[in-house]
């Protein structure tokens, strides 16, 4: 019997890459390998059209970010307590209402294109990185996060997604701040070596401990849901909800959380603060397992940077109302001529001193500022002062009309549809908050930590990772 010899299969060039693909497509399937999903891109919002927005927290804060976004679409509210929303929802009757705001991202994600946040500190992160791995939009309250974990994550995330982010704190949006900043880098009193940041801050419950025992949950509030990523405890009336969680550690950040992304904006963006190397709790009313101390007073030790010299930041709060402590202030001698110009200290304040002079703020946001160099007797307006009139402009202004809050939600409503950057956007908001937050992982410790900023990590204090990176209750880890 004759054998026959199959010729080989002759294959034109179109042939050869057909079946060259299907090889390497049956490689990937053995493998276990599946093509990635593109990531979910925001869309694309002509000028004039309304943003349609869902807000996570219509209570507390929530109130006036929705009414700030009320000419925009507001297409679905959410909140934990059916109560807190109620005015939201009369003011915006056609908006769907949700307890869960992960139901609401799910059911609502082809009607949205961005989310506002207003919910308690510990909650930020997980509603934000869901809405941005979507594809939204986001405007998320001061602190951006409950921690320096978090915080970076969420500036790397936006970056990632090119999603439109702001954080609200609405100082960032007047003409004296960023007056201010421009006043100071361009060397009106010279390289800054001391910061001092002072706020009237707590005037919620903190040095506080848990109490035993537990209340029935009020019909209006979905308890599991309020108490989200922080670990199951029983509800306990007038506690926690509503306003006083700040000062708790599983769900606020304490005075230094609350009031630093407005009273510290300034100088980090002034002084190009940029991570510490050091921080440390120099004083505190008392320690205890479950809130923040009353009173604090903490350094931070930035190193030289972009040929500035070695920057020691000082936060102090504590309460004047309350007559239990003593409040910590900056040393009078600093003060002198703060308490000449206003007649006193004002409770609020932040004081930057350089190596030629002095800038004053006396408010929570920065907005007005006061200069004295070294040569001269007292305190002047620093937009009235004859070095700082020279000084040319060169940080865009917000172009829109308002209050600062709202011109801040402005600003970011118009970036979503193709403006200008917004000012407080996640990679210098976050950035700042993370350099806050730091404060509270020393409080938390108690000890002077050397500082890896880069890391995110404790040179001399491993027992600080349990409060840069928190635990997730299941069901709401970030995303």
């Amino acid at each position: 019997m004759s054998k026959h010899h199959a010729k080989p299969l002759q294959l034109n060039r179109r042939q050869f890459l057909y079946y060259s693909a299907l090889a390497t497509a049956g490689a990937g399937v053995l493998a276990g390998c599946t093509p990635a999903k593109p990531k979910p891109k925001a869309r694309v919002i002509p000028s004039g059209d309304k943003l349609r927005i869902a807000a996570v927290g219509a209570g507390g804060k929530g109130r006036s970010d929705i009414a700030h976004c009320g000419k925009e679409e507001i297409v679905a509210l959410c909140d934990a307590d059916e109560n807190m929303a109620a005015e939201a929802r009369k003011r915006f009757p056609n908006a769907k209402f949700y307890f869960d705001w992960r139901d609401m991202l799910e059911k609502e994600q082809n009607n949205i294109d961005a989310i506002t946040v207003s919910t308690p500190d510990h909650l930020h992160a997980v509603v934000a990185s869901t809405a941005i791995k979507m594809g939204k939009h986001v405007y998320c309250q001061k602190p951006l996060t409950q921690t320096v974990h978090e915080a970076r994550y969420l500036k790397d995330l936006a970056k990632e997604y090119g999603v439109v982010t702001q954080m609200g704190n609405q100082g960032s949006a007047e003409d004296g701040l960023r007056r201010a900043v421009e006043v100071v880098q361009a060397g009106v009193i010279g390289a800054v070596k001391e910061i001092h940041v002072w706020t009237n801050r707590p005037i919620w419950p903190q040095g506080i401990t848990r109490p035993a025992g537990e209340d029935p949950v009020p019909a209006n509030l979905k308890w599991d849901l309020w108490l989200g990523p922080a670990p199951l405890r029983p509800f306990k009336a007038d506690l926690y909800h509503p306003f006083k969680w700040r000062g708790w550690y599983e769900f606020g950040t304490g005075a230094l959380g609350d009031m630093a992304c407005h009273t510290a904006n300034m100088p980090f963006r002034a002084a190009k603060l940029g991570y510490p190397r050091l921080i440390e709790l120099l004083d505190h009313s008392e320690l205890n397992p479950d809130t923040y101390p009353k009173t604090s007073k903490i350094r931070f030790v930035f190193p030289a940077r972009e040929g500035l010299p070695e920057t020691d930041f000082y936060w102090y709060d504590g309460n004047p109302k309350d007559k239990s402590v003593k409040p910590f202030r900056p040393p009078e001698d600093l003060t002198r001529d703060i308490k000449e110009l206003l007649d006193n200290v004002p409770d609020a304040g932040c004081l930057l001193i350089g190596e030629k002079g002095r800038l004053f703020s006396p408010d929570d946001y920065g907005a007005r500022f006061f200069i004295r160099l070294n040569d001269e007797k007292e305190m002047v307006n620093g937009t009235a002062h004859e070095a700082a009139k020279a000084v040319p402009v060169t940080i865009p202004r917000n172009a829109h009309q308002g209050e600062a809050d709202l011109r801040q939600h402005l600003e970011w409503i118009a970036a979503c549809k193709g403006g200008p950057r917004p000012y407080s956007d996640f990679a210098v908001a976050a950035y700042l908050t993370e350099i806050i937050l730091l404060g509270c992982v020393a409080a938390r410790v108690g000890k002077r930590l050397e500082w890896d900023g880069p890391k995110m990590r404790a040179l001399n204090a491993p027992e600080a990772a349990q409060f840069v990176k928190r635990t997730y209750r299941k069901g709401f880890e970030l995303a």
